[in-house]
């Protein structure tokens, strides 16, 4: 299966960063260049990971266990450590079509993301191997140096999308 890119609700986000300061923000106010992420299994929680935009310093950085660059880091990286467990209710997918309506910098920013999408696609292993390493050393308590604190709380976050999907369910029961 492909990987996509989406962009996790930033409610949820908030909801998870009540309890882990680790989690992400989403960068609702940059509607321009949304945060993006792709989804993948681990365990049998559904993972967000998200990409960041490419960077001079990716260039001269190394890939580690929870940080890959694409290209070489020349169209940016994704950021194992930042993955959150999502529920698919929180996701929005991403639309990389290219229109005749859009802007220079849409065309160029669609087209970047073209290029990490077909990239994550063609590494797919890699980087579902990737993920599913970093999750197992963090929870297993095998973590070295500081790769544990700069991780979000897999387990804590786990919890938590457990517990929001709950009220999400009775939230609709009670609507309809």
């Amino acid at each position: 299966m492909s990987f996509s890119f989406y962009t996790v609700d930033p409610a949820y986000c908030d909801y998870l960063r009540s309890t882990d300061p680790c989690v992400p923000y989403t960068m609702d106010k940059k509607s321009i260049r949304p945060f993006v992420g792709i989804v993948f299994s681990v365990g049998s929680f559904q993972y967000y990971a998200p990409l960041t935009s490419p960077k001079a310093k990716h260039l001269h950085m190394k890939n580690q266990i929870d940080f890959l660059k694409i290209k070489d880091g020349e169209w940016g990286a994704i950021n194992f450590n930042n993955m959150i467990p999502v529920l698919p209710a929180c996701l929005h997918k991403v639309e990389i079509r290219i229109f005749d309506t859009d802007s220079k910098a849409d065309k160029d920013y669609k087209n970047l993301l073209a290029n990490q999408l077909s990239w994550c696609n063609s590494h797919r292993d890699t980087i579902l191997h990737q993920a599913d390493k970093l999750y197992h050393t963090v929870t297993g308590g095998r973590a070295w140096g500081n790769l544990e604190s700069r991780c979000c709380n897999f387990i804590l976050d786990e919890q938590m999308c457990l517990k929001f999907g709950v009220e999400i369910t009775r939230k609709s029961e009670t609507v309809e």
